[in-house]
Formats: C-alpha cells, structure tokens, sequence
C-alpha cells in the first residue's frame, strides 16, 4: 500500500469529517433539543457560503469576509426561526417536513435572484493557496490542513460551551427533558432562538470554509444535508460528542471507501466488475453503517443522557 497516499486519503477522511460535523452540530441540538426537524439547514450551508463571497469580493480579505459572514449567517437563522420555525413547534413532524422543504425553495430562490444561476467562486489569498510539506513525498494543501484547524477549533468550544457554561447546561438539559427545563423557569423561545441561530451559522461556516474548494452554488447544502441526518441518527440526536464522532466515522467510511474498496473487492471478484461495483458500494457505506446502528443501537452511539 501506497503509505504516502493513505496519510493524504486519512487527511482528506478528516477534512470531510469536520466539515460534516459543522453541519451536524446544529442540526441535532435543533433535532435533539426542539424536536424540530429542519430540512432547510442545509440551505444556511448555502447562504453562509455567498454572503462570505461576497463580502471577500468587497473587501478583498477572506479571513475578513468569513469573520463577518458569521453573525450575518447567524442572523439569517434567526430571522428564520423567528418567521417559520418558533410557528412549527407545536405541530407534527410532517408539518416540519413541509414547511422547511418550502424554506430550502424560498432561500433558492432567494439566492438566485440575488447572486444568479452561476456558481460563485472565492479566491484564496496566496498564504492559504500552498502546500505544506509532511515529508519528501507528502505534500497537504496549505488551506485543507486549515479547514481541519477550524474545524477542530470549533468542535472544542463547542465543547467547553456545552459542558462547562451554562448555557450549555441548558442546551443538555433541554435535550434531556425540554418540558422540565421550561417548568423550572428558562426562557424556551430564547433557547431555541440561541440554538437555531448558532446552528444556522456554525453550518453557514461550514459552506465559507468549503467554497473555495467548490465553489459557492444553489442548492449546495441540499444533498449534503442528507448526509448530514446520517451522522447524527448514528451517533445519537442531541448529542455534540455523538455527533462529531459520527462525522468523522462519515467522513473516513466516504474517503476511504471511494480509494480502496475497488482494491478490495478486486481480492475475491474480477477487475472490471470491481470497478464497476465499489462506487456504488461506496456510496452505500455510510447508510449501511446507519442501519446497521438503528438496529442494534437504536439511540445511536453517544446518545445525550437521560435522568
């Protein structure tokens, strides 16, 4: 085995884990904590990822357009939760379903209008467009190593905010007993603001930091939110820890998968079939691990605790 390309496969399993986890992280404290489903999540992966363009192109900073598409992104989902989601809690899932399935076709719309069918592209600046030598053989993208940086950043003080403040008390206790914590006092409707809000830009980050890569374009978030619903259901809805586990298992399962499983199959079937077959086995991976989850641990695998 290639050593050099397996450390490099390993790196971009961890780049995609990340990226997952920004968008995961929201999405199941609004899952976990309002018994909300959001489908339009994705759709703050999207908005976050041209406010940023365009403030780059404005400012001709990138570090300077992600630091103020963040609270812009944070007030898009706020605004959202305030006009569509705080009308939906009461109701059924299927109105959930619905109902955000429209937003994801009004933010598409939106974005249109504003920014045009064409993708967006933003531009690096030079001290993030390198290489970074881990030996004479591998070399890493300079602004992949940092995506992970931020990523990595986030997840700890997501963590400390989680488990060591309280806000975060009330985040896990909202998780565990949402009626308890609304009879003993909390302010619910600014809880659920704070969490939809945070979400909504932790996510709109994930789409700054991944544009660059791929450009910024409609409907960005729409097929990434489905993946995104696979790391939380495996590593438990409401769960911060279960849900930055459940990326990178994601992330490493997808990366790897596309790499080596046509190597793999090649040891018991012929080259051809092998080719033809391990995209689509790849592919299927992920959702055969959440199967595989909810049938023998239906929770997932960090579920928030329950007293």
């Amino acid at each position: 085995m290639d050593t050099a390309l397996l450390i490099t496969q390993l790196l971009n399993g961890l780049q995609l884990g990340v990226l997952l986890f920004l968008l995961a992280a929201g999405l199941t404290l609004i899952f976990g904590i309002m018994d909300f489903i959001n489908l339009a999540h994705g759709s703050f992966y999207m908005v976050g990822a041209y406010i940023c363009g365009t403030l780059v192109a404005l400012l001709d900073s990138f570090v300077l357009g992600v630091l103020l598409a963040i609270p812009l992104t944070l007030a898009v989902g706020y605004v959202a939760e305030l006009i569509v989601a705080r009308t939906l809690y009461a109701r059924d899932h299927l109105d959930h379903v619905l109902a955000t399935f429209g937003l994801i076709l009004i933010f598409d719309t939106v974005v249109h209008l504003f920014w045009g069918a064409e993708g967006m592209a933003i531009p690096l600046p030079d001290w993030l467009n390198g290489q970074i030598a881990l030996s004479e053989t591998i070399l890493v993208p300079t602004y992949r190593v940092a995506i992970i940086l931020v990523g990595l950043a986030v997840a700890l003080g997501l963590y400390v905010l989680v488990t060591r403040t309280r806000i975060g008390m009330l985040i896990r206790a909202g998780a565990s007993n949402r009626t308890m914590v609304q009879a003993l006092g909390v302010d619910i409707k600014r809880l659920f603001s704070l969490v939809f809000a945070a979400g909504a830009a932790i996510a709109g980050l994930a789409g700054m930091m991944v544009s660059p890569i791929t450009e910024a374009s409609i409907g960005m978030g729409n097929d990434i939110i489905i993946v995104a619903f696979v790391v939380i259901i495996i590593g438990g809805i409401g769960s911060v820890k279960g849900a930055f586990v459940g990326a990178l298992i994601v992330g490493m399962i997808e990366t790897m998968g596309r790499s080596y499983l046509d190597q793999l199959m090649k040891l018991f079937m012929s080259d051809q079939n092998a080719e033809t077959a391990a995209p689509a086995v790849s592919a299927m991976l992920i959702y055969i691990l959440m199967a595989v989850i909810l049938a023998v641990r239906p929770q997932g695998l960090f579920p928030p605790r329950v007293r």
